[in-house]
């Protein structure tokens, strides 16, 4: 299996190349060059596996540079009921006969990104041992990716992370939980502004391609093919546990800001999941519903970026996106590099053609908004007619979801984070406090650990220059 640009560049790359660059040196994401498709024997065969063996035969497919027993190992140790409270990993709960929720936040973090960040530090370490190097991993968060990816890395050998956040813009709890770690190797760094201005100088950084060598920068983001591949498992888990054989369809709701999430549900219909729509659900920060809409793709400004209270999906500039538009255009490197190079850079947009905006229907991608008043009508509903309690980003995903139901086609609405990071809507939604766990009992009081800094990408990389490993 080889992986190329989208942009074009740094074709012929193997799998363990591309978990440690991270984003591509031509500014594009990587992308495998084929995806494999799956046969109907094959997803037979695969109904019956446990989710480490669904991830080994899943993952395998993309990674030919890992001895096979080594990461079989390595999914093992990572995919257990000790870290993820079940062992199904991601079990799927039945809300009524239209809509399902597929829990996928019982890992160390409390958000989805666990299931993908565990694998991730545990590629890192393994591959960092066979190489006898050291990692510094830089990434942007808008809530959940920081504590997932610092949790996953800390305490781990020869790797550092390096981790931008906006400033006030996360709940209480989701900055307690990155900010209370004090292990030498995490490092907190504040920025005024959006996530997307986090966001733009981690791509900044790794564009300096003689300070990302002299510094070995790597990437946690979901701009890391790595982290995207291992969120593939699930749709394959979730649909599996939905239906009793191939011959159902399912569709899959997803809450969306940077477009990880979905594209790895992209990627498992392109693999061939029976998957009737992928369902994307904004808040009302609605760049992406604007575009699956439209063909438009409008970048807002930092200043015009909302402050909702589904706080994660506060993002104007998905940069994940990228990787759906190059298949959507048939894999042209040349016209991605107008449209995400030129165009984003000079005008802040750009504009698919008729023709290209047409092309979306084939790919199964629709979209919807939800809004504060949405989301809490949701909340107390779910809580009141199913004793479920969610958090905000997935009530965004069960309301578009229901606007979106389809007679006969069950849709699975993938859960992002457990209501006790959001403890002030839940309570306004429903007058219950969200459970929590006596382990974090008094998090928001503990010590913390952060720096604020200026929001620029020469001040990111003195600070690590002055703490990196390299």
């Amino acid at each position: 299996m080889k992986y190329v640009s989208t942009r074009g560049a740094s074709a012929g790359l193997r799998f363990s190349e591309v978990l440690m660059e991270g984003l591509a040196a031509d500014g594009g994401l990587y992308v495998p060059t084929t995806y494999p498709r799956i046969d109907d024997a094959t997803l037979q065969h695969w109904r019956g596996l446990s989710y480490p063996e669904l991830a080994f035969e899943i993952v395998s497919l993309y990674i030919d540079d890992i001895p096979a027993d080594e990461l079989r190992t390595i999914i093992a140790r990572t995919y257990t009921q000790q870290t993820f409270g079940s062992a199904q990993i991601a079990p799927l709960r039945k809300l009524d006969e239209s809509i399902a929720l597929l829990n996928l936040s019982n890992g160390p973090t409390f958000a989805f990104k666990d299931i993908a960040m565990q694998l991730l530090g545990n590629l890192f370490e393994a591959e960092l041992g066979r190489r006898d190097a050291e990692l510094n991993v830089l990434g942007a968060t808008s809530g959940d990716t920081g504590s997932a990816a610092q949790y996953a890395i800390r305490g781990k050998q020869n790797v550092q992370v390096f981790m931008l956040s906006p400033h006030g813009r996360m709940s209480p709890f989701q900055q307690a939980q990155m900010f209370s770690l004090q292990d030498k190797n995490i490092h907190n760094l504040v920025i005024e502004g959006s996530f997307d201005t986090c966001q733009d100088i981690v791509k900044a950084v790794s564009a300096d391609l003689a300070f990302k060598r002299q510094h070995n920068i790597g990437t946690v983001n979901s701009i890391n093919w790595a982290r995207l591949l291992a969120q593939v498992v699930y749709y394959f888990s979730g649909y599996f546990q939905a239906t009793n054989d191939n011959s159902e369809r399912v569709s899959f709701c997803v809450p969306s800001g940077n477009f990880g999430n979905i594209c790895a549900g992209h990627v498992a219909r392109m693999m061939g999941l029976p998957i009737e729509k992928l369902v994307l659900a904004t808040n009302e920060n609605d760049v992406l519903d604007e575009f699956f809409k439209t063909g438009r793709y409008r970048v807002r400004t930092s200043h015009e970026t909302m402050v909702t209270s589904s706080p994660s999906m506060d993002i104007s500039k998905a940069s994940n996106f990228e990787r759906f538009v190059f298949d959507l255009l048939n894999r042209d490197a040349q016209r991605i590099g107008q449209l995400f190079g030129e165009a984003l850079s000079q005008r802040g947009q750009f504009n698919l053609t008729e023709q290209e905006t047409a092309r979306i229907a084939s790919y199964g991608l629709v979209s919807g908004k939800s809004t504060h008043a949405d989301r809490l009508r949701t909340i107390a509903d779910t809580w009141g007619r199913h004793r479920t309690m969610i958090d905000p980003h997935t009530a965004d995903g069960v309301k578009v979801a229901r606007d979106q139901v389809q007679p006969g086609i069950r849709t699975i609405v993938l859960e992002t984070a457990l209501p006790l990071k959001f403890a002030d809507i839940i309570r306004e939604a429903t007058g219950q406090e969200a459970p929590r766990p006596a382990s974090v009992a008094e998090l928001e009081q503990r010590p913390r650990r952060c720096e604020l800094i200026a929001a620029s990408a020469d001040a990111v990389m003195a600070y690590i220059a002055r703490h990196c490993n390299a």
